[in-house]
């Protein structure tokens, strides 16, 4: 579903498999994960073997993928992309860094959030934007996880560029649905519903952009969401 959201120049890779082969990863990074338990070990793995096969797409050989800051991956140099992981769904988007300046994805099961999770990730205005009756007509779609996934890959496509780390607090998020929940019928998950939405920064640096630009889909279960910034980025916002 990934490759739905984004420009041909990225290249992508998903699996709904859970695990992967033994040998799948190098040797430095099975350390990394040489004492995790095993949900921890396969969410690695496969995320890394979409990686590898989105290296291939750009031409590019297959390497480790280590991590940095907070787990962010380390990709090779002229290279930047993300990575993500849920229940039934793992994904990686590559692109080089002359034709993107960073990307961030996002997947997550098409769900309501946990009790207290949705105050605490979202703004006032943003859950009266979502909740009935503003959300009249939307079908079965999960506002809430949609937004939660969308401000994942906002914070992940915003870090790389700036080093500042974004609060749930400070983006305000705004959703524009592309076409109606298809097979929603019956309580069932809505099936290629996508759309677009517009992250507004609550930042006061005026250097900074004020908004960044992103999409989303869900289908079979999964909501995915990406922002994509290009190197005129201050001017665009993103795509």
């Amino acid at each position: 579903m990934i490759e739905r959201l984004l420009p041909a120049d990225v290249s992508c890779a998903a699996t709904r498999a859970e695990t992967v082969p033994d040998g799948t990863l190098f040797p430095e990074e099975e350390a990394l994960v040489a004492r995790s338990v095993a949900k921890r070990r396969n969410d690695f793995a496969t995320a890394r073997a979409c990686a590898r096969r989105a290296m291939a797409g750009l031409g590019l050989p297959p390497v480790a993928v280590l991590h940095g800051h907070r787990g962010r991956p380390l990709w090779p140099d002229g290279i930047v992309g993300s990575l993500t992981h849920c229940h039934g769904y793992r994904a990686a988007a590559l692109a080089r860094e002359k034709d993107v300046l960073s990307l961030g994805i996002d997947a997550e099961q098409h769900a309501p959030l946990p009790d207290g999770v949705r105050e605490l990730v979202t703004l006032p205005a943003e859950r009266e934007r979502i909740e009935p009756p503003a959300a009249e007509g939307s079908g079965f779609i999960h506002w809430d996880r949609v937004l939660f996934s969308a401000k994942e890959s906002v914070f992940k496509t915003w870090y790389p560029i700036t080093r500042t780390e974004l609060d749930f607090t400070e983006a305000d998020l705004t959703f524009q649905q592309r076409s109606g929940p298809e097979g929603a019928g019956g309580g069932r998950a809505p099936v290629a519903a996508y759309g677009d939405f517009a992250a507004r920064l609550l930042l006061t640096d005026p250097a900074l952009p004020t908004t960044l630009r992103g999409r989303w889909w869900i289908e079979e279960g999964i909501v995915v969401t990406a922002v994509l910034v290009r190197p005129d980025w201050r001017e665009t916002g993103g795509f």
